[in-house]
């Protein structure tokens, strides 16, 4: 996959967040809506950077808030030798080079435990979408090539906000997500996870590919940040 094709994912990714925060504040009818923004750093399958917008009490008598989310982590794209022999050929010439990363969407739902009265304590669960991509690159041996995937998954864990001011939070997650196995592609071959692959090579198969790249299954997440309260 080229750059140009990479910054088409990006700003694919970046228009469903912005669909997401829309259908997030269409919902808010009720006079006492409240407002959020975040941005946090941390771990969740590498280094990685978040920004949230949230509502709450949008609706007399509803329980749980809404956020919309977009991150981008740095990962480990996988094993750049075995994923030139899954998508490329057989050579073993050049030096290798890797980059990985991986855009993810998410909107979650959230319910106030109320455990602190100077604090929020949520407990949060939601849909995801990633979209990874896998750089591997063959200096001197003529080879430089992306692979990518789209996946869905689902997610949850703990979220404390805590008052550092009038209007500003710290606020910490903790979580977990899952994404399911999904169509892996790059140069002009792909595996599928249900056997539907296109040009492949000989003697390799999904269970090859997916071995040879990291594309995100089971993450854990730690982050902080800070939330402002409109």
């Amino acid at each position: 996959m080229t750059t140009s094709s990479s910054v088409r994912r990006a700003r694919r990714t970046v228009r469903a967040l912005a669909l997401l925060l829309v259908l997030s504040a269409t919902v808010q009818t009720g006079a006492g809506a409240d407002f959020s923004a975040g941005f946090m750093a941390g771990y969740k399958g590498g280094f990685t950077m978040r920004v949230t917008g949230g509502v709450e009490n949008f609706a007399t008598g509803f329980p749980l808030g809404v956020e919309a989310g977009v991150g981008f982590a740095w990962m480990d794209p996988g094993i750049p030798m075995d994923a030139r022999h899954a998508f490329i050929n057989d050579n073993t010439n050049g030096t290798p080079e890797e980059t990985g990363y991986a855009w993810d969407i998410r909107l979650d739902f959230l319910y106030d435990l109320k455990l602190l009265k100077a604090s929020k304590t949520f407990l949060f669960a939601g849909v995801r979408g990633s979209f990874f991509t896998g750089n591997f690159n063959f200096v001197g041996g003529n080879e430089d090539f992306d692979v990518t995937t789209e996946q869905v998954g689902l997610g949850g864990g703990l979220k404390g906000a805590f008052a550092m001011g009038r209007n500003i939070d710290l606020v910490i997650s903790l979580g977990a997500e899952y994404f399911f196995p999904a169509t892996l592609s790059g140069h002009d071959t792909s595996y599928g996870p249900d056997g539907e692959d296109v040009n492949p090579r000989e003697g390799y198969d999904y269970d090859d590919a997916d071995a040879a790249v990291n594309q995100p299954k089971f993450q854990p997440s730690i982050l902080v940040g800070v939330g402002y309260r409109f």
